[in-house]
């Protein structure tokens, strides 16, 4: 194989990162070449992104790969958070600043929109789980308070697509990053009219749907010029976060469930086509687009944002690092006090460790005192909520989930895992950590034909990083526990 580089950016709802990769003989390099925070900013009472402070920090990482790692890479390829999308006018310019998700002009929005279709017909429309800041409800919002943002408004791109468009000026809307929006049908790159309809949103805003792995065009002239790059192309990878990170799961055989873990933890299974279904409906998955064809059945979990906004509150007491947040976290007692990480009062409370406290005090629980029972308490409860979640994908599929495989930030936390292994009593692998660069890159390698499948894909990054398995040696009473758990849901 000859050598090439690839330049990734990989954007999550709290930092970004620029990551070169490097193929050659079957194997992957990565460096890291820029990282930068992101973060919601409040305006007139409402969260925006500010994505043309994003576009900057893309450019700084194509001029560092050049001018400072010495690479001009072969392609660059963007992929995001999903839901979040940007409004463009028929003379191409940004109709404003993209709404954040955890904007509260969502809050009732379901309810509302439910009024004029039932939850039941819009999940079997789009089998997508309900959450109140899916696009739908964000552009129902929209509709609804009459924002005249939509009303010059010519096309809709999410996230990576509006990256995408700036860096090349092509409007197109990549499929598994529509597929979060509750907008198409569901397995298939077509949207759903009548959820438009239903909605009041313009159809004209439903732009042409195109894979993962599809070559958009070159980067700018302006941008050439100012980063010193090649006229080098665009590559439309699998958009969202999550696709591109379950690209990359190393896995070969079995029944297999991955954990997508960062500001969100993603879990579910990898399937030849949607499951949609009352019962599904019931339990609330989703079934979002992936590469080659393929359905990701998942449940969206709260994640690591319930800690790392904790940590965003103690840090301005005094600077906690991760790993002592972790340390103090298993000086505690276990199970002391456990939480709903999906309840809606986590979703953008402002104060985080409160928040936790009071939903146990509101629950006649213990109310964790300090930083270790407040850090303990959420993560024993992801711990029994992936349980939880796992036991419910068993119930759909019927088949036995034989092991788990975590991928992405949260991988790191080697106490989270060995948790995650004793409570599901199932050997968890974890690794890779950059798991979403990684599919990035290689869905960029796959599009100028350096790489032919999905499979030669997951063959790459099994040869390339180190996974750690985690074996079940269960010492504490989580069917207790769980029982406890379940009560909560």
């Amino acid at each position: 194989m000859i050598k090439a580089n690839f330049l990734a950016f990989d954007i999550g709802a709290s930092s970004g990162r620029a990551m070169l990769g490097t193929l050659e003989n079957n194997k992957l390099e990565l460096i890291e070449v820029h990282r930068f925070k992101n973060q919601m900013t409040q305006v007139h009472g409402h969260f925006y992104w500010n994505i043309i402070g994003l576009f900057e920090e893309l450019k700084i990482g194509l001029r560092n790969s050049i001018k400072e790692f010495k690479v001009q890479p072969d392609s660059i390829g963007i992929d995001t958070w999903g839901v979040d999308y940007a409004l463009i006018t028929s003379d191409g310019y940004l109709a404003g600043l993209p709404f954040a998700y955890r904007d509260h002009r969502t809050d009732n929005s379901m309810e509302d929109f439910f009024k004029l279709l039932s939850k039941q017909e819009t999940y079997l429309l789009s089998g997508i789980q309900f959450m109140q800041f899916n696009t739908l409800f964000q552009l129902f919002a929209s509709v609804t308070q009459n924002h005249s943002a939509l009303k010059i408004a010519q096309d809709l791109l999410f996230m990576p697509d509006a990256l995408n468009f700036l860096f090349t000026g092509e409007q197109k809307t990549e499929y598994t990053i529509a597929s979060t929006s509750q907008l198409l049908k569901p397995g298939q790159p077509v949207w759903e009219e009548k959820l438009f309809e239903a909605a009041g949103i313009p159809m004209k805003l439903a732009g042409k749907i195109i894979q993962p792995a599809t070559l958009l065009g070159n980067i700018l002239p302006e941008v050439q010029t100012e980063t010193g790059s090649a006229p080098i192309p665009c590559i439309a990878v699998a958009g969202h976060d999550t696709a591109s990170a379950i690209a990359s799961v190393p896995a070969t055989d079995g029944n297999w469930a991955y954990l997508s873990s960062g500001t969100w933890s993603l879990l579910g299974i990898e399937s030849d086509k949607p499951l949609v279904s009352e019962k599904t409906l019931e339990m609330n998955f989703t079934n979002e687009g992936g590469v080659e064809g393929t359905t990701r059945f998942l449940k969206n979990i709260m994640g690591m944002w319930l800690i790392q906004e904790c940590k965003r509150i103690w840090d301005a007491q005094s600077v906690l690092g991760w790993h002592e947040i972790v340390a103090l976290s298993s000086n505690v007692k276990p199970f002391k006090s456990l939480i709903n990480p999906d309840d809606a009062r986590f979703l953008n409370p402002g104060n985080m460790p409160k928040a936790v406290q009071d939903f146990c005090e509101r629950t006649n629980q213990p109310v964790p005192q300090n930083k270790g029972e407040i850090a303990r308490c959420i993560y024993d409860s992801l711990v029994l909520k992936y349980k939880y979640t796992l036991k419910q994908i068993e119930s759909v599929t019927g088949k036995p989930i034989e092991k788990l495989h975590i991928i992405g930030g949260g991988a790191h936390n080697s106490m989270m895992n060995q948790l995650t292994a004793d409570a599901t009593g199932i050997p968890v692998f974890a690794g890779p950590t950059e798991a979403t660069a990684i599919g990035n890159i290689l869905l960029q390698a796959k599009a100028l034909c350096k790489v032919n499948s999905l499979a030669e894909i997951r063959e790459i990054v099994g040869n390339s990083f180190e996974v750690i398995k985690y074996t079940p040696s269960p010492k504490l009473n989580w069917d207790e526990a769980y029982a406890r758990f379940e009560k909560l849901q």
